[in-house]
């Protein structure tokens, strides 16, 4: 007893494990190249998490528990069909016809179960994913009141859930009908093919018992699709639904867009400063000002069925704020989603400038070369670029660019995390982990590249950003840092945008993406933060619809919804004068 208790712990363990491998495995596949994303922007593929945390839990332990069956039978097999085989070889032959028999009526007779089980594992998930909407959304709900319409759209899903359960039911029962019959027939037909020879007097009544016993052994270990049927054919729709989603993974460079499809080309330079010995004679320090070059992109929907933009062009600098005005669909922020990386379909070229040191240069030095235009204590400074293709704007340099949202992604953690979510992220999980975890947990990425300038913040500087934003009151009202609530429903929409701006101050990027990121906020509030990252040295690109944002820009990228039958440039570039009240025109 005790050996198979072990067998059964040991067994689970594996599958733990295992599980936890694939877990990490999966995960790491799917956040890479930012597929996730390409998976729900482009609805590739229906309800990945399910995929991820059931089926792959479901994968372990039922293979191994298929394995252990399969090394049972096999032994099982061996022991018993010399036996059998020795009492009678016609009852051996009888075996494995009938077995073969058997099974080929199971796979006639079940053969839609393999369907009926891919399709009921999606349409759980589907009613799943429709009760966790709900939760995310609650208070937009109530506020529309629309408490029935929800209710009849979940009972939609349910119903097919249930109607495709009625039919897996259906299924099961016939099968059942056969196997049942299977089974009962082995009790007599040992006796039926063994008694001649007993009432012939050729063999003793215990050669029946014996025989009758060998055959069920070896019956049992024959017919293991006929008794295991059901089972194998949900084990071969996990099988598919996972075997879909590797392939969508292996695919996530090129999904869903053709190789001979145009694509926008993503170059980083990466913009190397030192003294003259260090830069082998290169070109006199001059601090290079610009962060982005666009050249000549036409920006397309992922799907290549719009065209959103047309030849645009336009060189962004240190200090030189540009705001992306337009009508709605015009895309505004389908450029700031190319310039993030995250779309690519298109033709033209967005060029990063990276800044970095070589060895041997103090970086604290350079970045205040780079903040005041210009080398200090008469320092002789000399620049070099290095220019590099990158697969596709994912691959930019980190901490180069920050995104602001709309709506900030409120992350699963403290107050603490929310604030040093992306920059430092990774160091607090490389804090957190504890030893306890199955090796395959631990995170591969144990070092922060996010920014390379500033340590991870300490509690005083994480009061201070949140002061500066006014959310001191957080510290209060929540606990402090180290609380743990639900902060997308605790903090209203303006709250999440201030939140989101701390983040900026503390990473301090190079430049940002602001979209439509001051929506929730009043005017006070506005001019504040934009004051706080202008004076931070951070340069940033805004979307929005509020003429008071032209006073905190240089330029103004007017966009228009573009005629689909016309090939004319949708776009306008204008440079805002802060010592006057009208706009000065530059050539489009």
């Amino acid at each position: 007893m005790q050996v198979f208790v072990l067998r059964d712990y040991g067994r689970e363990t594996l599958a733990l494990r295992w599980r936890a491998w694939m877990t990490r495995y999966y995960l790491g596949r799917y956040f890479e190249n930012q597929t996730f994303y390409k998976i729900q922007s482009q609805s590739i593929i229906d309800n990945p998490d399910q995929r991820i945390v059931d089926d792959l839990s479901s994968f372990t332990g039922t293979s191994l528990s298929f394995a252990l069956t399969l090394f049972t039978a096999a032994v099982d097999l061996i022991s018993f069909s010399n036996i059998l085989f020795g009492i009678y070889p016609p009852l051996f032959v009888v075996l494995i016809v009938y077995s073969l028999g058997g099974t080929a009526i199971s796979v006639l007779v079940g053969k839609g179960l393999v369907n009926l089980n891919f399709m009921q594992e999606k349409k759980e998930a589907d009613f799943r994913y429709g009760l966790v909407r709900i939760r995310e959304n609650a208070e937009s709900i109530a506020f529309y009141g629309g408490e029935e319409n929800e209710m009849q759209l979940l009972l939609q899903r349910f119903k097919q859930a249930f109607e495709n359960l009625t039919q897996l039911l259906i299924s099961s029962r016939n099968l059942d009908f056969f196997t049942s019959g299977y089974r009962y027939l082995i009790q007599i037909l040992p006796a039926a093919v063994v008694a001649p020879m007993y009432f012939a007097g050729k063999i003793e009544f215990g050669v029946i018992n014996q025989s009758y016993s060998a055959f069920n052994h070896v019956l049992g270990d024959f017919s293991l699709i006929v008794y295991q049927f059901q089972a194998i054919s949900a084990f071969s729709a996990v099988i598919d639904r996972l075997g879909e989603f590797s392939d969508i993974l292996d695919r996530s460079n090129s999904l869903l867009i053709e190789d001979s499809k145009p694509k926008i080309a993503f170059l980083k330079v990466d913009q190397f400063y030192g003294t003259a010995s260090e830069c082998n004679g290169a070109d006199t320090f001059e601090v290079c000002q610009k962060l982005l070059e666009i050249e000549h992109l036409t920006l397309q929907t992922p799907q290549y069925t719009m065209t959103l933009i047309e030849d645009l062009s336009l060189v962004v600098t240190k200090g030189d704020h540009l705001l992306i005005m337009g009508p709605s669909g015009s895309g505004k922020t389908s450029l700031l989603r190319a310039i993030a990386g995250i779309w690519c379909s298109g033709n033209g070229t967005i060029r990063f400038h990276i800044k970095q040191s070589n060895k041997g240069t103090d970086r604290s030095i350079l970045q205040g070369a780079i903040n005041n235009d210009g080398p200090e204590n008469g320092t002789n400074y000399h620049t070099e670029e290095k220019e590099q293709q990158l697969v596709d704007g994912t691959e930019r340099s980190s901490g180069a660019i920050f995104f602001l949202p709309q709506r900030p992604y409120m992350v699963l953690g403290t107050l603490r995390q929310q604030l040093l979510y992306p920059t430092w992220i990774e160091d607090l999980i490389a804090v957190s982990e504890s030893d306890s975890l199955p090796f395959s947990l631990k995170s591969s990425r144990l070092t922060n590249t996010r920014c390379e300038l500033k340590p991870m913040p300490n509690e005083d500087e994480l009061v201070e950003v949140l002061k500066a934003v006014c959310l001191d009151h957080l510290m209060t009202r929540c606990n402090g840092l180290d609380s743990n609530v639900d902060w997308s429903s605790v903090l209203s929409l303006g709250e999440q945008q201030r939140l989101a701006f701390a983040r900026l101050l503390l990473a301090q990027p190079e430049f940002a993406l602001l979209d439509e990121s001051t929506s929730a906020l009043d005017e006070a509030n506005e001019v504040r933060l934009y004051k706080e990252i202008a004076a931070a040295g951070i340069t940033y690109i805004s979307v929005g619809h509020r003429s008071t944002l032209r006073n905190y820009h240089k330029q103004i990228l007017r966009l228009k919804n573009r005629a689909f039958d016309t090939f004319e440039r949708n776009w306008i570039l204008e440079t805002i004068d802060q010592d006057k009240t009208y706009l000065t025109k530059s050539v489009a």
